[in-house]
Order: structure tokens, then sequence, then C-alpha cells
């Protein structure tokens, strides 16, 4: 019998990844023997792990190692952005977001980077971002409503 593509359990698992189904994605990367796993594979299976069993650790390292074997595939910087989140790293999250923009534009790129927003310009460019001046005079004109 031939077996489609799409039935493979790295479909089956990226279909369930996207979904929102991480630990049926994860039930179906598992099936994937070691020695025949690429990149995208252990992007996802990073991705997954981060979303399931919150083992940040691991997970960051299985996207990084993805990144480092497959540097040109946009979905690898995706999962890495997505764990980053999920671990609480927005800052290196969306470095990894745009690096995969870079790369190639995916849909699921953008929905990320919608779902984080924009941030306002500061209320005074010449100060960084983070200085007093900046935080709070720019807390205290979006509560008035003239940001």
């Amino acid at each position: 019998m031939n077996e489609k593509s799409s039935d493979s359990p790295l479909d089956q698992a990226i279909q369930e990844a996207e979904n929102g189904n991480a630990l049926l994605a994860l039930m179906h990367l598992e099936k994937i023997p070691r020695e025949k796993r690429n990149p995208l594979h252990t992007s996802y299976l990073g991705y997954c792990i981060a979303k399931e069993h919150e083992q940040f650790g691991k997970a960051l390292n299985l996207c990084k190692k993805s990144i480092q074997q497959a540097p040109q595939n946009p979905v690898c910087y995706l999962n890495f952005g997505r764990v980053c989140l999920i671990a609480g790293h927005k800052h290196y999250a969306i470095k990894a977001f745009r690096q995969s923009l870079k790369i190639g534009c995916t849909p699921q790129v953008i929905d990320e980077l919608q779902i984080l927003g924009l941030r306002k310009a500061p209320v005074f460019p010449s100060l960084p971002r983070e200085s007093f001046l900046n935080r709070y005079l720019g807390l205290f004109f979006s509560r008035l409503g003239l940001r």
C-alpha cells in the first residue's frame, strides 16, 4: 500500500501542533526513531516539550540544535520563538520571529507577531525606552487617553 506523505508521523505532528494539540503532536513525534529525525522534527519536538512538560532548558536546546542543523529553515526559528515565549523570554522570541521573517515569510510567524502587538514610540525618543520619564509618562498619557 502507498502511504501518503500527509500520513507520516511528522506531518501529523505538525498539523496537531499548529492546531494547538501539543500532547497529540508529541505522541506522533515520539513514534519517529532517533536516527530518522531531521531539524524540523527536532524543532517541533522542542516546542511540544515546552508547551506540555514545561522543560524549557531541554526545549531550548532542541530548538537551538535544529537551527544549527538548518539555519535557513524559518520554521525552526518560529518554534524557537514560541519556546522563548512560553519560557517568558519575550525579547528573544521577537528576535527569533524577526529572523524567521528574514529567511521566509510564513503565516504562523505573522500571527505570533500580531498576537504580541506593537509597542508605541517612547514619549521622549532621545531617552532610552527604559528610562523613568518614558515609562511613567507613557503610562500616564495612556491612562488619560492621549496615546
